[in-house]
Parts: C-alpha cells; structure tokens; sequence
C-alpha cells in the first residue's frame, strides 16, 4: 500500500510568488490497483508523482510504502522499486545504444557490476520474448539504435525496460501524451497488458478521459491539490467522457469567477 500521509507543499515560500499546493493532502493506494489520474494543469497530478517518487520533497507530512517511511530517502533509492514511464519518450532510453544493450542495462539494474560482458548472450533470446509482446518487430531489429525508433516504439520499450526489473510500483507520467493517436492506442493497450499481467501497483496520470475510463480499476480527478473525484468499481464502468467533461466545465468556471 502506498499512503501520503497529511501532505504539504508550498512553492516559492516567502516570496510574492508563493502558492500552497497541498494542504493536508492525503490519498491510499491499495497494493494492486491501477489508478488513473486526471485533472487540469497546476491541479497537483504531477507533483504528486514527484513527491512519490522523491525528486520534490513534502514541506511537512509523510510518504509511506509497504509500511516503510520513503519520505527522505532519495530519488535513485526509490527507483530500485518504483519505475516511472515518462512523458518524452527519449527519458526512458538512450538513444545512443541499441534496443538490446538498453535491455541489458535494465537487466543488470540493481546488481553489482564487475568485469564481465554487458551483453548476456544468453538473455538474449529472453529480451526477444519480452519484445514480441509489444507487436511492432521490434524483436527483429535489437541491433537497432534506439534514436532511430519511432516515439510510441521508444515508449514501448521504455514500457518493457521498467517492467523487467521486479518492481512494487509503476508510474506513468503522461507517457502516451507526446504520442500519435494510433501510437497512444498501441502503447495504452500494451500499458494494459503488462499491468495485468504482473499485477504490479500502478498509477498513471493522464490528459486523454477515455483512456482514464477504460484502463485501470480506479479513477481519481484533481483540483487545485485535492481529490475531487474518486471512483472505482461499477461507479467507474458506468462513468462517460461527458460526465468528466461537465466536472471539468464547473471548474472552469468557478476559476474564471475567482479571476
């Protein structure tokens, strides 16, 4: 389970520019759920994402996972069990090594290295299995350097590089969002099957309402950092893109009355 516990952030404290984000902002996340995120820009979405995976630090209350306290262990500790799929697809690989050496280097995370080929030939014909699931031949082409891929292929393979190290948690960070619409419905449905298949905790923020509706067990918008909607279960299968869109219109114009 992960737990954010009475969570506080200002930004630009003591300055004419300081905003509270969060006040108090707390959320639970069952071990198992897949839960997508929503909400408009400054709503606290990726913050939050940043805040679990510790490249923001809270001002005041605590980040819990599986019972340990993460709240100030460091980003690089934290990602031995969180992966995080990005919004550029260029963040998740290195554009300068070949499908396969950056499989190889995922495969090596978190041991200890010493002088023995990078390269286990003997993976290899695994790191060709991993990669049929992806459906875009990309097993065929693992000599390939990773600059010269397309974005939702890139982003495939950032899917499988995060999923091969025995993760507690996976966080998708916009990761379809840079993507053309027929790429975004490959790289979700991948998305979807790895999810499944390895029951990994998942959350993933994103901008697109249908994907938020039909993937994942558990639906949450956010607002100006608090959860204004939270839904799962029967409530989320008979939720619709409209209904999203109205909370979202409300929004609006409770903001532009503000202004």
């Amino acid at each position: 389970m992960l737990e954010l516990e009475n969570i506080s952030l200002t930004f630009n404290k003591g300055t004419p520019d300081e905003s509270v984000l969060f006040d108090n902002f707390n959320l639970k996340i069952e071990e198992g759920e897949f839960v997508s995120v929503i909400g408009s820009n400054g709503s606290g979405k990726t913050t939050m994402l940043n805040l679990i995976c510790g490249s923001l630090v809270p001002d005041s209350g605590r980040i819990v996972f599986d019972g340990k306290d993460l709240t100030k262990m460091s980003e690089y500790r934290r990602a031995e069990r969180i992966g995080r799929v990005f919004q550029d697809p260029k963040m998740g690989t290195c554009a300068n090594l070949t499908i396969l050496e950056n499989m190889a280097l995922a495969d090596n995370k978190n041991k200890i290295f010493g002088l023995t080929r990078a390269v286990n030939s003997k993976r290899i014909e695994y790191y060709r299995t991993l990669l049929e699931e992806c459906e875009m031949g990309l097993e065929n082409r693992m000599n390939t350097l990773v600059g010269s891929l397309s974005g939702g292929q890139r982003q495939a393979l950032a899917l499988v590089i995060a999923n091969m190290t025995d993760l507690d948690m996976l966080i998708l960070d916009e990761h379809t969002a840079a993507l053309d619409p027929k790429s975004s419905e490959t790289v979700m449905h991948l998305t979807d099957k790895f999810v499944h298949k390895s029951k990994i905790t998942s959350l993933m923020v994103t901008h697109n309402l249908r994907f938020a509706i039909e993937y994942g067990t558990r639906l949450i918008m956010m607002h100006e950092g608090k959860c204004i909607v939270d839904i799962r279960g029967d409530e989320k299968k008979n939720a619709c893109v409209d209904d999203l869109l109205n909370i979202f219109n409300k929004i609006s114009i409770e903001v532009g009355n503000k202004v």
